[in-house]
């Protein structure tokens, strides 16, 4: 029997990959896919020898549902819609003989398993698999703490970074395939898609950038400088070199009208002038001074981060139930025996791009397994 508090089974499948559902990744080598989760690593490795993405496409193909593989390594249904996995899974639970109960929470449970749900029926299970999702809510923790379970607190991951720079604001909607991300004073450094946006910065640079820092960045309130480097395959003298070329070749050309590539026209613009160059300085009239300034400007923006929010509607935390309490052979409390759990209730997180679906199927397909041999 399947409890869903909510009225709809599968929400969150429902909203991923904006309602296209990014079911797994197509990296198919188990060691190199667990250095895909700043939290699980280790404890993914002999699980991921037991079903991996390679097998979870094995599975939805099996039941009719092709996945499709972007350039970037994300799979999704060819149909492009998140239904299509939906229905897969309802008709493999029907098919099963699964009962399926919604809007049927569980408020409590004993040592016995003993449940009282959420309308106030009680019920007894012999074998049990708590699946509540990430432990922001208090109430999807607490039923493992009531088990004897000690939770690793949670704090968001994969979150966009809030910027109240006017100019990068107005930028919404420019995007860029490639740009360095630091976090100074931190470890955190990645390369990788930028999306401007209405209240700051997106795209995959920043998500794994928010995964691998979700603890050090929720310490510093979400307030700290990042530095950008908008040509990451540029030398600082290589740069020097192109603005000089424009200097001799172009020097009655304003700078704002010269971009390097891949930077987009409106973005250079805007990087000029906040370098300090005037709108109307042509090539011949920029100083050495101001040419050094706008070389170190370009590979080192600086940006005061102000928050966070949200990446779209999803919602992934850092934190969860101790992974030590856990048997990762079968999915089994250590504490609790008869207890299993499958998920992001685990203090297991993975980047954007498929991976946290990846270990939610394959905890959810080794604990199927251990609780139907027991």
């Amino acid at each position: 029997m399947l409890l869903e508090k909510t009225a709809q089974f599968l929400g969150k499948v429902k909203i991923s990959g904006g309602g296209r559902c990014n079911v797994t990744h197509s990296c198919f080598d188990p060691r190199e896919l667990t250095t895909r989760y700043p939290r699980g690593e280790r404890a993914l490795l002999a699980p991921y020898q037991l079903f991996q993405a390679s097998d979870t496409v094995a599975w939805f193909e099996s039941r009719g549902v092709k996945l499709k593989t972007e350039k970037d390594g994300r799979m999704f249904p060819v149909t492009d819609s998140s239904q299509t996995i939906i229905d897969c899974l309802m008709h493999a639970a029907k098919s099963a003989g699964v009962k399926l109960r919604a809007n049927c929470g569980v408020a409590s449970v004993t040592q016995g398993f003993n449940l009282t749900l959420t309308n106030g029926e009680t019920m007894t299970c012999d074998r049990l698999l708590l699946a509540t999702g990430g432990c922001r809510a208090a109430a999807a923790g607490e039923l493992a703490v009531s088990l004897g379970h000690t939770l690793v607190p949670p704090v968001p991951s994969l979150f966009t970074f809030h910027i109240e720079t006017p100019w990068i604001r107005e930028l919404a909607g420019v995007s860029l395939e490639s740009v360095v991300a630091t976090v100074p004073e931190t470890k955190l450094r990645e390369r990788g898609p930028v999306l401007l946006t209405h209240w700051g910065l997106s795209g995959p640079v920043i998500l794994r950038l928010s995964a691998w820092g979700a603890r050090v960045l929720q310490e510093l309130d979400y307030k700290f400088s990042l530095h950008l480097n908008w040509l990451p395959d540029f030398t600082a003298e290589k740069i020097s070199q192109e603005l000089l070329a424009r200097q001799k070749n172009q020097p009655a050309k304003l700078v704002v009208n010269a971009p390097i590539a891949p930077i987009t026209a409106r973005l250079w613009e805007q990087l000029v002038i906040a370098a300090g160059i005037s709108r109307e300085t042509r090539w011949a009239d920029l100083s050495r001074s101001a040419q050094h300034n706008f070389i170190q400007h370009l590979i080192r923006t600086e940006l005061q981060v102000t928050g966070k929010s949200l990446n779209k509607d999803e919602f992934v935390t850092c934190g969860g139930v101790r992974l030590n309490e856990v048997n990762f052979k079968t999915m089994e409390s250590r504490i609790c025996p008869g207890l299993y759990f499958a998920g992001e209730l685990l203090d297991i997180d993975g980047i954007t791009g498929g991976f946290n679906f990846q270990a939610a199927w394959t905890t959810g397909w080794i604990a199927g397994k251990a609780m139907a041999q027991k």
